[in-house]
This record gives structure tokens, sequence and C-alpha cells, in this order.
């Protein structure tokens, strides 16, 4: 698994944009690499659409999604599903009709390979989260088992952290006083 200190994998993968399609021709958007430079990424995968723990998490992610942005973050959903499930499951689950970010579909499992995020047993992707700098350099992974969801809201005060370029001690939230070397 790619770790911290490394760089995140080129891709370039078909997504379900942020919010509701106008028209089928909006259904849909390449998304890449590229397509936030200067930006910091926050890319979490989940292991499969139509599940239970599933959109528990990307509702959260949603719900923070402004928070996120404010500190100059996108947020990128990815799992091994097709965007058209994507889409489906979308339009089906009212938790997740208003998402505020793209749910990139990895069908091919090239992006899920190169982090090393596949379940062996499974197939799916486990529910990893990476926190990419604007260089595309990976600043924080976690990983959890697949039965047990993760925390956006931790995720974002380790962002925060991130982003002072400063000691954080633990349990640290912005706005806090970061650690001075004397």
């Amino acid at each position: 698994m790619l770790t911290v200190g490394q760089k995140l994998p080129s891709f370039n993968l078909q997504a379900v944009p942020a919010g509701q399609p106008k028209s089928p021709s909006e259904a849909f958007v390449e998304i890449s690499d590229q397509s936030n430079q200067g930006k910091w990424l926050v890319l979490f995968a989940w292991p499969k659409d139509f599940t239970f723990v599933c959109p528990t998490e990307i509702a959260a992610f949603s719900a923070l999604n402004e928070e996120f942005e404010d500190r100059d973050a996108q947020i990128l959903g990815l799992s091994t599903d097709s965007e058209f499930v994507h889409l489906a499951w979308k339009r089906d689950h009212e938790d997740l009709r208003d998402l505020k970010f793209p749910m990139l579909s990895d069908i091919k499992r090239e992006l899920s390979e190169a982090l090393g995020i596949l379940d062996v047993n499974e197939g799916v992707c486990l529910r990893a989260t990476f926190i990419v700098d604007p260089e595309g350099i990976i600043r924080h992974v976690s990983v959890n088992d697949l039965s047990v969801g993760r925390n956006p809201q931790e995720t974002l005060r380790i962002l925060d952290a991130l982003q002072t370029d400063e000691l954080c001690p633990c349990n640290w939230q912005q706005g806090e006083e970061v650690l001075k070397v004397a």
C-alpha cells in the first residue's frame, strides 16, 4: 500500500459528479489526478455500492464538504463499482441524492491496485482514506476493516493539522496552540 511521502498515482476515471444531473449528458464526467491542481485532495474508498456501512460514511463526508472546501480541499469518493451503479445508487438512496462531491468509478481497479487498497479476499476497496497535498504527495493514510466505518470529522482534523505545517499534539484542534521546539 502507498504511504506517507509517496506520490499519488496518475489516474483518469469516469465519475458521477456532485449534485443531480440536469440531463443525461451531465450524468458522468472524467476526473483525473490533474483535475484539482493546487488543491488538497481527500480521497476515500469504500468497498461496494448498495451496502450498509458505506452510505453512512459517504453522507457524513458530504455533510462536511463545505468545511473541506473552506480548507481548499476537494473530496473524491472511490469504489470499484461502475459509474452506472454509482448513479443508480445515488438516485436510489435518499442520503446520497444531493452528494456534494464526485464518486469515482475504478471498475478496472487501476487506481485501487496502484494505491494497494484492494482487499485480497473480496477484490474490492478497503475503507482507505488518503490526504494528498497540492503537490500530489500523500500526507496521511488510514485504512479500516470492511465492517468498520471511519470518522470524517477526524479526517478534517488531520487535514487542519497538516495545513498548519507545525507540530500538532495529540487531539489537537484547529485554533489551538501548536508545539514549539525550545
